[in-house]
């Protein structure tokens, strides 16, 4: 049986997280976000970090998706 150490788990966990949300909720952030952006203008700091930090989520999420994917065709 393998046992996999704690730090082994906490990242898959993480890196298993961050592929799911950028997989699952790409469109809906980008579509609400997109049409959010078009109709309100932003005067407020907290609305435009949490916009860049779920952009980076998938955009981060994509890239690892990509290098995952590129690893398993060799």
């Amino acid at each position: 049986m393998y046992i996999c150490r704690k730090e082994d788990r906490l990242r898959s966990f993480i890196k298993y997280t961050l592929l799911w949300v950028s997989q699952n909720l790409s469109i809906p952030f980008w579509t609400v976000g997109h049409i959010h952006l078009m109709t309100t203008v932003y005067e407020d700091i907290i609305e435009l970090t949490m916009s860049l930090g779920m952009n980076i989520i998938v955009g981060v999420g994509f890239y690892v998706g990509w290098l995952d994917h590129k690893n398993e065709k060799k």
